[in-house]
């Protein structure tokens, strides 16, 4: 029985066995925190700060710029560029559609269907990033060009008298019109459909599809049912990581298409390097940026993958 008495006077000695030992090392997740931090703080708070006070100055080069809280030059930017955000975001997310059925296929015949080749599948999704993306995007403009033979074809096909009709293309030609700027963009990110497509149908296990066929499911309703809804969170990074570069593009547009094709990348571009009109550019740029941040709030308000899993 002494030995199980508690030692120590007062019987004091128990709570100090019931004290919670010292944290140590409450430092190490802000230090591991801390260069992203910086990196972030440097590369981009700081820019967006700049480009925010400059975006309210007015004045010019010759006599220099003032800070004023000019406001108005959002709402004269807007009203007069509207044109080339309305085709921003038509362009992107048609190119956005268009990656989503090429891309869905794919991915999953890569995830299910490739079986000992489907790391080399994967190396040739994503063997376009080892080239410039500059040079890929003047690469097309040989694979549209008037005289070539993809739009041959087309011509013979009567497919381009569809696309004159719906307004993408002028003729019998595809360089210079909104389908060759589409078609651009859809080629430069259609990696960034296919990832994680492959990466949310990989995850799905093979016993749900065997489940379903032993429910008598045949496979167009094992796709409905089961494929499809459990890679609906790799839709939506999908469609996300292709909208939003795609919205911002220039250079497609700037290369593939013409001067009617311009979109918001192409107006901040020539107002920065060629007009030098710094606080319109910035301005655009502020109004691309939000644009853009309501639209992909909205579109994972209204499917996020809490909602689809």
């Amino acid at each position: 029985m002494n030995a199980l008495a508690p030692t120590g006077g007062g019987g004091g000695g128990g709570t100090d066995d019931l004290k919670e030992p010292p944290k140590r090392g409450r430092w190490v997740p802000y230090a591991l925190l801390a260069p992203g931090m910086i990196w972030l703080v440097v590369f981009f708070l700081i820019p967006m700060l700049v480009q925010g006070g400059t975006s309210l100055q007015t004045g010019g080069l010759e006599k220099g710029y003032e800070f004023t809280w000019h406001f108005s030059t959002y709402w004269d930017a807007l009203q007069t560029y509207y044109p080339q955000f309305l085709r921003s975001f038509g362009y992107a997310a048609a190119a956005t559609v268009m990656c989503l059925v090429i891309g869905y296929p794919l991915a999953y015949a890569i995830a299910f269907k490739a079986g000992k080749w489907r790391g080399l599948w994967l190396v040739l999704v994503i063997a376009p990033f080892f080239t410039s993306f500059l040079v890929r995007t003047l690469a097309w403009k040989t694979i549209l060009a008037d005289n070539g033979i993809v739009v041959d074809v087309l011509n013979t096909l009567h497919f381009t008298d569809v696309t004159a009709l719906l307004g993408l293309t002028e003729g019998d030609r595809v360089l210079a019109t909104p389908l060759a700027v589409i078609c651009g963009l859809t080629y430069n990110f259609l990696p960034f459909m296919v990832l994680p497509l492959y990466a949310s149908l990989e995850r799905i296990d093979p016993r749900l599809h065997e489940a379903a066929n032993d429910l008598y499911a045949d496979p167009k309703t094992t796709f409905r049912k089961v494929t499809f809804p459990l890679s609906l969170p790799g839709v939506v990074s999908g469609t996300l990581l292709t909208f939003i570069p795609a919205s911002g593009d220039y250079v497609n547009a700037a290369w593939l298409g013409s001067p009617d094709t311009g979109m918001a990348g192409n107006v901040i571009q020539t107002q920065f390097l060629r007009v030098l009109d710094y606080p319109t550019a910035a301005a655009l740029s502020f109004i691309l940026m939000l644009l853009i941040v309501l639209m992909v709030s909205a579109y994972i308000r209204k499917a996020g993958t809490e909602e689809l899993v």
